[in-house]
């Protein structure tokens, strides 16, 4: 089985890691992280910290930059770099997240949420 945890790289994304990456370890399960990247949206990139206020938007630093902080939190999770068109809404990525969880089996996907590290719950939906 997979555990899998949708990352941007906020504080929430990483505590998910981190709370899949102790069940997986419990478990004896893998960890999948996958980035969910708007192509050519500098300013989503930006308001996320993915790059700096004047820096380009170039998506393969974007992605090793993510990778990066996922092997930082967990080295044995594996990265995926999704990349969607620019101006996408939050139900297609949640299409992309569910579409990853299905290519990699995944039994549980770990979402952070204001409650991360305190509370787990089942979701009807990735939304």
């Amino acid at each position: 089985m997979t555990l899998l945890v949708p990352f941007d790289g906020s504080p929430l994304a990483g505590a998910a890691l981190d709370r899949a990456t102790r069940f997986a370890d419990a478990f004896d399960e893998s960890v999948v992280a996958v980035a969910v990247i708007p192509q050519n949206d500098a300013s989503y990139a930006r308001e996320r910290g993915w790059i700096e206020a004047g820096e380009p938007f170039d998506r393969e630093t974007i992605a090793s930059r993510l990778r990066d902080r996922v092997h930082d939190r967990a080295p044995d999770a594996e990265f995926r770099a999704e990349h969607v068109s620019r101006g996408t809404h939050a139900g297609s990525i949640a299409r992309v997240i569910r579409r990853v969880a299905r290519e990699a089996g995944a039994s549980t996907v770990f979402v952070g949420s204001t409650n991360a590290g305190r509370l787990v719950t089942t979701l009807s939906s990735v939304g």
